[in-house]
């Protein structure tokens, strides 16, 4: 229901106060409009109360998903708005299923390889936009990341506590794997999230080479131990043909025309 305001009405002091206390901020904010509107308009008190109520619960679930949003600290904000399924070479049906979430709650993992530009990351982000937006938390991170991590805990053995904080998350990204070269702390970071996530936490990876070829990246032994946890609950998907970045900046898709 609209609420009209043309008086700017002022919530009295003691109800603000009492509004401040039982932490209603929602409410606190559209109060005095909606009891200014339901004074003109006769409204019934359970009206009354169900509008003031309604603000909260949306106030918050606004609240929520942008602290949400902001802690995953994605790359660029891109959503499925922006997304084209049909250029795409992972399946329609398996894009759908994907999008049910279903994976997430069932703490599966997910695989995704293929050349650079193939919108390996641009699926990604876009599911995990998905899942904020659907109420999951979710985490963000580079190889580059996990091994700053390691080493920002390593000095005081706080390694396993870290982890713990990471995999509050119900999913967590690992983006780009195989595209620079693995520093031993990042490969080490690596394993050790996945092992501390396996079976308790969804875990979703981009890579530019099937995770059979982890043993190009970091030691064999470090990368059977790594991949075996993370293949075992996991859905891969490859993608392929030529990049969707380059084929644009060929095209003149990749910038504005210059006068």
């Amino acid at each position: 229901m609209s609420v009209t305001n043309t008086t700017s009405p002022v919530l009295a002091a003691e109800l603000e106060q009492l509004l401040r206390k039982l932490r209603l901020p929602h409410i606190r904010r559209h109060a005095a409009d909606v009891i200014a509107t339901a004074k003109a308009q006769r409204w019934d008190p359970g009206e009354v109360l169900k509008v003031l109520l309604t603000e909260e619960a949306t106030g918050r679930e606004r609240s929520a998903l942008a602290t949400r949003r902001a802690a995953a600290a994605f790359p660029t904000g891109k959503t499925f708005d922006a997304w084209d399924p049909t250029a795409s070479s992972v399946p329609l049906p398996t894009q759908q299923s994907l999008q049910t979430l279903e994976w997430v709650h069932r703490r599966e993992n997910l695989v995704i390889c293929g050349p650079s530009g193939t919108g390996k990351t641009f699926l990604l982000e876009a599911l995990g936009q998905h899942a904020v937006e659907a109420g999951c938390k979710v985490a963000w991170f580079s190889l580059e990341d996990l091994g700053a991590l390691l080493r920002r805990h390593r000095a005081d053995d706080t390694i396993a506590k870290a982890l713990t904080r990471v995999l509050r998350a119900d999913l967590v990204i690992i983006d780009d794997i195989g595209l620079l070269p693995v520093s031993g702390d990042a490969a080490e970071g690596l394993y050790r999230l996945i092992d501390a996530a396996y079976e308790k936490r969804s875990i979703a990876v981009s890579s530019n080479i099937h995770p059979s070829g982890f043993d190009e990246l970091m030691p064999k032994t470090l990368a059977t131990a790594t991949v075996d946890r993370l293949l075992h609950h996991a859905h891969v998907c490859q993608t392929s043909g030529d990049s969707v970045r380059l084929t644009q900046a060929l095209a003149g898709k990749g910038v504005n025309p210059l006068h």
